[in-house]
């Protein structure tokens, strides 16, 4: 199969889809792979080690886009890619089709086969493809956050961990996921008191038996969280429901019952945000302030640390490009249940339910492909 790794284009995206390493897999199954020049710079990858491994090095994304059978990216095609990708060619990456209806569209138009990094699960319904990426935003959360915290910032002043005689800053965290519990953990270590909310009861005692003493756990409810936000710092909110928009957990109406420099990290932000006002912010303008509330809606987080995030993501995704690669779509996912449920879109058709709700499409069962 011929293989396309443009260069990631979306603002401040600095991962790239395919490590050296993994041109080196994929030329030893016999695939031929183009790298767009340039495109592992900001992870850290020459274009000299892309070739060393096997690759073919092309100066533009059109030439990318024009030679490829199967394109993998990171980030989601943006509006200046739509008119590059081509009938029947696959596209393997996040797409978060529920937090953008242009894309959904513009995706159907194209009549390509979209096959989503975040909705491929395994059978126990985890994400292999978004577990490493929601352990970094997870972690950046807690990173980012106690530095918008800091007053020049405009945030409380508050430092997360206090010190003797005063006490530390408190961290509520909503959803006891991958990104939550990830959260949790490094909040924890700097020594804040940490509240962590699910409406998983068993999820709760999980937590509650690995987390260290400074984190307390409590069933997830409106009530709840009015309570809670009184009295919170830092919220992080990292809420999922696999390939669909996030649910609004804390309303307009509830910012103002929080002190003025509290600041929220939305991290569902990807899957259209788990705070009613999150609205995408980038890198390069990262915060907004919503009623003296401090809003971190930065939608690919771990585009900021590209070197930890492209190897943590490609020794996950680099098994499924394989089998993608070695036997077509249509055969691998016909195969492996886990590749089928990351089908999108195909052919024009929308096939992943979750989708089809967001933006009241028509809606294709999967298995009428096969």
């Amino acid at each position: 199969m011929i293989i396309g790794v443009p260069k990631e284009i979306k603002n401040n995206e600095n991962r790239v889809a395919l490590t050296p390493a993994g041109v080196t897999e994929l030329r030893k199954h016999g695939h031929t792979v183009y790298v767009q020049a340039e495109a592992g710079k900001g992870s850290g990858f020459t274009d000299d080690q892309y070739t060393q491994a096997g690759a073919s090095i092309l100066p533009t994304i059109e030439e990318v886009y024009g030679i490829a059978e199967m394109i993998i990216k990171v980030k989601e095609p943006i509006a200046s890619e739509y008119p590059l990708i081509k009938e029947n060619q696959l596209l393997f990456t996040y797409f978060h089709f529920a937090s953008s209806e242009p894309l959904t569209h513009a995706m159907i138009e194209r009549k390509a086969v979209c096959l989503a990094y975040e909705t491929v699960e395994k059978t126990d319904r985890s994400l292999p493809l978004l577990v490493p990426m929601s352990e970094v935003a997870g972690r950046m959360a807690i990173q980012e956050g106690a530095k918008y915290l800091e007053k020049p910032m405009g945030g409380f002043g508050i430092l997360l961990g206090g010190v003797a005689g005063v006490k530390p800053a408190n961290v509520l965290v909503l959803g006891g996921g991958i990104v939550g519990t990830q959260s949790a953990k490094m909040a924890a270590g700097l020594g804040a008191n940490v509240t962590i909310m699910d409406i998983s009861l068993p999820r709760l005692r999980y937590l509650e038996d690995i987390m260290p003493a400074n984190v307390d756990t409590v069933m997830s409810n409106e009530y709840n969280i009015r309570e809670l936000i009184q009295g919170a710092n830092l919220i992080i909110g990292g809420v999922l429901i696999p390939g669909a928009k996030a649910p609004s957990l804390i309303t307009r109406d509830m910012l103002k019952l929080m002190k003025p420099g509290t600041v929220m990290v939305d991290v569902a932000i990807d899957q259209g945000g788990c705070f009613e006002t999150s609205k995408a912010t980038t890198h390069e303008d990262p915060i907004y302030e919503v009623d003296g509330v401090v809003h971190y809606c930065v939608a690919n987080m771990p585009g900021a640390v590209p070197y930890t995030s492209t190897l943590a993501l490609t020794n996950a995704t680099l098994p499924y490009a394989l089998q993608l690669a070695n036997q077509g779509w249509k055969q691998a996912c016909s195969a492996n249940e886990e590749l089928r449920k990351g089908l999108n879109v195909v052919h024009g058709k929308v096939v992943f339910k979750g989708v089809a709700e967001a933006w009241h499409l028509p809606y294709t069962d999967v298995k009428e492909l096969f």
